[in-house]
């Protein structure tokens, strides 16, 4: 019996030995890969990263982090076989970053950074389209809420459509992926908008931002940035695909299995909508439908668009409680006065959604351009007619679109025409809808 339990001690203070060491190894190798990269000796780095994957894989993310850098130098500086295999590597480490820390980062965004190489790289790996849109078709579905980047987005919507143009998805698939990759970045601009205002009135409010906060203001910039400029790719690689010609047959083959289906009524309503088919009458069937399953803020501002009765403006209002939400209806209806040449009504609606939302300064240049577009009309004189450009480029400044300001003052009056006039520092009323005042610059 004694004999057992000195045997027992033995083995335990022997493994106890053993993962010590183990620990001590581990941390060494990581102290030399993280220094060989720090350093970007990346040859260096490889060995310790080779036996740290195979021998230590759970010791520390770090080991991830650092060799993806050494594998992303070899991939862009290695051609041929060899390339091909630092970006399988990549693919592989990935893959155990998530099998070994699926705390530490979400599944969703390493899954569509393997995809994203992979589209990246498809020519050396030899991948096809449907290859590849299974991949980001496969992360998006199993972690949407971390499918985040911008670019992937984009590159999912795109490899659909080819799929749809080689006759290998339906138009219904097409039109259901739009629908998805858009609402998803509606998501995603909003978030970061939500965020971005917060720190925007904090600074309008005389607060001054920490370094940190002003890091994120441009970082949430950026990422509203980026998400637009997907949302105008998106809608051009949809393009014509999805006209009234197309989508009418369409919704009315579907009109009856879904008529009880408010997602599928809100899509098709506001696709119509949006592709210019709203005096047709399936436009209008479905959006009574939905106004009669599922009234929102949209069926009111539909009808509003159909009927003209003012009581739908009104009752949009106040459907949508939502800021962020509300201050994109205000923009949507500020464009569509805009457009029928109603600037006041324009203005008015551009300015509540700058209320509702001020991070999206979008607003600001609509604004500018109806003043500019207005010069000629709501001036009395010439002086006064050109003066309208100190407000186009007023407005244009607060929206920081700096080069559209500069071309507004050039044609406002100049130095030696303000010493002309001898109006240095008055102020000049603007009639007509604008009904604003500008001082004139003092020399």
């Amino acid at each position: 019996m004694k004999t057992k339990i000195t045997l027992l001690l033995a083995l335990i203070f022997g493994l106890n030995i053993g993962f010590a060491q183990n620990t001590e190894e581990c941390m060494t190798k990581l102290s030399l890969l993280t220094e060989a990269v720090k350093a970007k000796n990346f040859d260096a780095g490889y060995k310790p990263l080779t036996d740290l994957r195979k021998d230590c894989p759970q010791y520390h993310i770090g080991i991830y982090k650092y060799g993806e850098d050494i594998l992303e130098h070899y991939i862009k500086t290695k051609t041929g076989e060899e390339k091909k295999g630092h970006i399988l590597d990549l693919i592989k480490l990935w893959e155990e970053r998530i099998a070994n820390f699926p705390n530490g980062k979400k599944a969703g965004e390493y899954s569509s950074k393997i995809c994203q190489l992979r589209y990246d790289n498809k020519d050396v790996l030899g991948l096809s389209d449907a290859v590849l849109y299974d991949c980001f078709d496969a992360s998006y579905k199993g972690d949407k809420d971390n499918f985040k980047n911008a670019k992937s987005l984009y590159v999912y919507f795109k490899l659909m459509v080819n799929l749809f143009d080689s006759k290998q998805k339906t138009d219904q698939q097409l039109f259901d992926k739009y629908d998805d990759v858009s609402d998803k970045i509606e998501v995603e601009t909003e978030y970061n908008e939500r965020k971005l205002n917060g720190l925007v009135v904090k600074e309008d409010a005389g607060t001054a931002l920490t370094k940190t906060e002003v890091r994120y203001k441009k970082y949430y910039g950026d990422m509203i940035g980026a998400f637009e400029k997907v949302q105008d790719g998106v809608d051009k690689e949809l393009g014509d695909r999805a006209n009234c010609a197309n989508l009418i047959p369409l919704y009315q083959k579907d009109y009856e299995a879904n008529k009880n289906n408010g997602v599928w009524l809100q899509r098709a309503m506001t696709k119509l909508y949006a592709k210019g088919c709203k005096t047709d009458p399936m436009f209008v069937k479905i959006l009574n439908q939905k106004n009669t399953i599922e009234p929102n803020a949209k069926t009111s501002y539909y009808l509003y668009i159909i009927t003209g009765e003012q009581t739908y403006l009104d009752q949009t209002m106040e459907l949508e409680t939502d800021p962020i939400k509300k201050a994109k209806l205000n923009y949507t209806i500020a464009l569509d006065f805009k457009k029928s040449g109603n600037y006041g009504k324009a203005r008015q609606y551009f300015q509540e959604s700058l209320s509702l939302n001020p991070s999206n300064k979008k607003p600001y240049d609509h604004i500018a351009r109806m003043y500019a577009a207005s010069a000629n009309n709501c001036g009395d004189t010439n002086f006064n007619k050109r003066a309208v450009f100190w407000l186009a480029a007023n407005e244009a400044s607060k929206g920081g679109y700096s080069t559209l300001a500069t071309s507004y003052n050039a044609k406002a009056p100049t130095k030696s025409e303000i010493f002309a006039a001898g109006n240095a520092g008055q102020s000049i009323k603007i009639g007509c809808w604008i009904g604003r005042s500008v001082t004139v610059p003092s020399l």
